[in-house]
């Protein structure tokens, strides 16, 4: 059995839903939960400073990706810069994907076997190997609080064999991640804790199964894994219900790559505890605005000399002080400081989402918050 490398606390339960608060504490610090955890693939929320992800967005933990890293800068600078904390000024939490979704995304040019999967760099061609093993040394080297198993990441459609046949890898290689985790130490000066993922595409039997076979690892944390990869959503909520149903409530639970505000909304209610998803600043640099009053194409030229804020609903959290005719213009002008900005309200947008949900659970009206909310928060404006 593993020790308990962070510590989870369940908070108030909704009494209409699975909806629950909780706090994470790791050697870097305490999150409370639900949680929205910004993307930092390469070691940067893209077009988004440090400091304002801790003074303006209030950002509790950051995402960083084992293969990009891997990729670039490489593990000798990272290891050299004594670790991605280090390397990129961020004090806060960290959380590593094994990059296993990303070797998903490369189907034409890996090969899986047994031993792990063979891919081509994306950058020069080159041709590399992730183990299980391997995936856990380079997530010791990156240093983050929670480093993920490697898993094979199934595509959408995906017929039961084949989603069985993976399902059946994945919990061969967490056993190895497990095994191999426990025989090593971290490069950096504080604990590291192994989530292993639940697979098994949409297929219930499968997902209960993985589910079991995961939670019975007794790691510190569960993620939910293979969804949100363009599945319809009723399919992604009956398999995080399936998923949640089964995983312990004691530890974190993880949904990978979800999503739209209302994907939080109705995975919360389901159970769900922490999230990550590249939409906020992707659609960012789109010119798409999450809003607390609903989605902006900023494009729009109804926007024009429209010189009312962005949005005057965030609270605490910073978002865009200005108008929308001038975030307007920086976009069309494909300006740097428009993605900036964007970004910037897009993520404000998602951590204040967080954190009225928080709210919600824990006075108890979240269940009949939540509807209106979310179709409140996805009507274009």
């Amino acid at each position: 059995m593993l020790p308990i490398m962070i510590s989870f606390e369940l908070g108030t339960s909704d009494p209409q839903s699975q909806a629950r608060t909780g706090k994470i504490t790791t050697e870097h610090g305490t999150i409370t939960t639900p949680v929205f955890m910004p993307v930092g693939t390469a070691g940067t929320v893209k077009a988004v400073q440090q400091r304002e992800l801790i003074s303006d967005i209030q950002a509790q933990i950051i995402l960083g990706n084992t293969y990009h890293l891997y990729m670039r800068p490489g593990m000798d600078t990272i290891s050299k810069a004594g670790g991605l904390h280090n390397f990129m000024g961020w004090d806060g939490p960290l959380l590593t994907d094994s990059g296993g979704y990303q070797v998903y995304s490369l189907a034409q040019s890996r090969k899986i076997s047994e031993e792990g999967v063979t891919f081509q760099s994306h950058i020069d061609g080159s041709r590399h190997t992730f183990t299980p093993e391997y995936a856990i040394d380079i997530q010791r080297i990156i240093g983050a609080d929670i480093i993920m198993a490697f898993d094979e990441c199934t595509p959408f459609p995906c017929d039961f064999d084949y989603a069985k046949t993976s399902m059946e890898l994945t919990h061969r290689w967490l056993d190895r991640c497990k095994t191999h985790f426990e025989s090593t130490s971290a490069s950096a000066p504080h604990i590291q804790s192994l989530f292993g993922i639940v697979q098994g595409s949409v297929y219930p039997e499968l997902r209960r199964q993985s589910a079991e076979i995961v939670a019975g690892m007794d790691l510190p944390g569960n993620a939910i894994g293979g969804l949100s990869v363009g599945e319809p959503a009723k399919f992604m909520y009956e398999m995080t219900q399936v998923c949640c149903d089964i995983l312990p409530k004691h530890k974190p639970r993880y949904l990978m790559g979800v999503g739209t505000p209302a994907n939080l909304l109705e995975s919360v209610s389901l159970g769900i505890d922490m999230f990550d998803c590249v939409m906020p600043t992707r659609n960012a640099r789109n010119g798409m605005i999450f809003t607390t009053q609903g989605i902006i194409n900023i494009r729009n030229h109804k926007w024009k000399n429209d010189f009312t804020a962005i949005d005057e609903s965030l609270g605490g959290y910073a978002g865009v002080q200005h108008s929308k005719a001038y975030l307007r213009h920086l976009i069309q002008s494909n300006e740097i400081l428009g993605a900036q900005l964007s970004s910037l309200q897009n993520l404000s947008f998602y951590c204040w989402l967080m954190g009225e949900m928080h709210k919600r659970i824990e006075d108890g009206s979240f269940s009949a918050w939540k509807g209106p909310m979310a179709e409140k928060l996805m009507q274009r404006l």
